[in-house]
């Protein structure tokens, strides 16, 4: 049986954590392996709701859950989302979390150090969520990050301190900021290390491990391809990998262990933040597709900007992260629209593009060309066979495929957990 490595198609929030729970009853193992708590994944079981930001969403079954290397991790964060998942009935031991020992630590400084950039960029915002992820992939770089592992040597982090209060320190006085408070910084770690320090395990083993006995894992992205460091709408995007290669060096695990590749990707397009937004919609049928669809982040409560489907960009996202097969949410806010619009193209200056630029005034000034499909009236809501699809439905579906050249492999027409059609297995690879 394959892997199944889960990553957004497009600008984040779009179902992940709906498609990873439906998976992760069937997985030995669920791990994350990028990112931190600026991710957020609602989870909908049964009357319950479960918002996570950075803990597995394999977490909430009971499924081993490990939070790679390749995220960084704020243990303060960790501590508030496991005392409330607990508070809700989830229980959280070293049993089923896992977090790596080589994680780079969160830490109040990094939070200041992204708010204050953030606060005086003017209109170069790029619109971050303040929890300071970018500052502290920053520091892992820059060799001067504290680890999960450091947490048992506390009284040993002198030099590693010195090293990051020569870099942070310049920066704040630049902002007009005090220095570090070494000494509270210290307190701070000292009093939130046994906490952390029961979940830290040498993960890349643990997962080797399971590969060897023929354990399915599923390795759960955060954000998506668009917000990738890399490949997404540079500079508004993310501070790490967001594509399905990086499951591999952010858990330990070699390329080959990816197996199948989901995309999951929404029938429309949806963006929190700045950046471009080539078929965003400031009309009523974007007003629509924003109420339909509830689409405020999980995480910061922002309200998501919305337009019609983007070919190109899921086409795009779709190659280079290699994706298998696509997983099409919330297929049922298009219920009742006239005609669907999906963007095949883009104009810029004079030249028809196939593919989406790379400089931002250009990605800021492509315009889209459309083909307008009819839509349908029926509901599609709660459809869980393609025999309770409309066939206008069905059709858009075909449509998608074809133009973003990859196949669908589940439908899901609700945040319910089981109203998901499955059309490709992607365990059964």
């Amino acid at each position: 049986m394959a892997n199944v490595t889960v990553i957004g198609g497009q600008w984040g929030d779009e179902g992940k954590g709906k498609i990873v729970d439906w998976l992760s009853s069937r997985a030995d193992v669920v791990a994350r392996f990028q990112g931190g708590h600026n991710a957020g994944h609602t989870l909908v079981v049964g009357d319950q709701v479960y918002k996570l930001s950075l803990l597995p969403s394999g977490i909430v079954r009971g499924t081993l859950s490990v939070i790679g290397n390749g995220v960084v991790l704020d243990p303060w964060a960790l501590k508030a989302e496991v005392e409330k998942l607990t508070a809700q009935g989830v229980a959280i031991t070293p049993d089923n979390l896992q977090i790596a020992e080589t994680c780079p630590l969160i830490l109040p400084i990094h939070r200041d150090l992204d708010a204050l950039r953030e606060d005086a960029s003017g209109q170069g915002k790029i619109g971050t969520t303040r929890r300071g992820i970018g500052p502290a992939y920053e520091d892992k770089v820059g060799r001067r990050a504290i680890r999960v592992c450091d947490l048992r040597h506390v009284d040993d982090l002198g030099p590693q301190l010195d090293r990051l209060c020569a870099h942070h320190d310049a920066l704040r006085a630049g902002f007009g900021q005090a220095p570090i408070d070494r000494a509270r910084l210290k307190q701070d770690l000292a009093e939130i290390a046994d906490f952390v320090l029961q979940f830290a395990k040498p993960v890349w083993l643990t997962l080797n491990d399971a590969k060897h006995k023929g354990s399915r894992i599923l390795f759960e992205g955060a954000q998506g391809v668009l917000l990738d460091v890399d490949h997404g709408t540079y500079p508004f995007v993310t501070s790490s990998n967001t594509i399905a290669g990086t499951a591999a060096g952010g858990t330990g695990l070699g390329p080959s262990a990816a197996g199948f590749v989901l995309g999951i990707v929404k029938a429309y397009t949806t963006r929190v933040g700045s950046g471009p937004f080539p078929t965003e919609l400031d009309d009523e049928i974007g007003q629509r597709l924003g109420e339909r669809g509830h689409e405020f982040g999980t995480v910061t409560g922002r309200k998501r900007r919305c337009g019609w489907f983007d070919a190109v960009l899921v086409r795009q996202s779709c190659a280079v992260s290699g994706v298998t097969g696509i997983a099409l949410t919330k297929l049922d806010v298009l219920d009742g629209l006239e005609e669907i619009k999906i963007c095949t193209g883009y104009r810029l200056g004079g030249e028809t593009l196939d593919h989406f630029p790379a400089h931002a005034a250009d990605q800021a000034a492509v315009e889209p060309i459309y083909e307008t499909i009819e839509g349908w009236q029926e509901s599609t809501a709660g459809a869980r066979s393609w025999a309770q699809l409309p066939a206008q439905a069905i059709k858009y579906i075909r449509r998608v495929e074809e133009l973003i050249q990859c196949p669908v492999a589940l439908v899901s027409t609700s945040p319910e957990r089981e109203d998901t059609i499955l059309v490709r297995d992607p365990f059964a690879d």
